[in-house]
């Protein structure tokens, strides 16, 4: 088509852009914002602060007895050094 075009015109004449091929990493502090409560089916539970220990008591642990696991956020704990607000 000659002439300009709508917006959405472009958009569909032109398509998406790309997605890159790789995504690079931000950090390489582990990720620990949650603790995990694995419960058992007689309501017991065990709390892990690592998702892989989490995942290898899941896996080792039969249907029969694994009932669900909870995402708990950890405590934030203040310095009291800090004194609030913008400086």
């Amino acid at each position: 088509m000659i002439g300009k075009l709508d917006p959405e015109e472009r958009v569909l004449e032109t398509g998406p852009e790309p997605l890159p091929a790789w995504f690079p990493q931000t950090s390489n502090e582990p990720y620990d914002r949650h603790d995990y409560r694995f419960v058992f089916r007689n309501g017991e539970s065990i709390i892990f602060n690592s998702y892989d220990l989490l995942m290898e008591q899941w896996f080792n642990t039969p249907a029969l007895f694994k009932s669900h696991v909870e995402v708990l956020d950890k405590p934030h704990t203040k310095n009291k050094n800090k004194k609030g607000g913008f400086k």
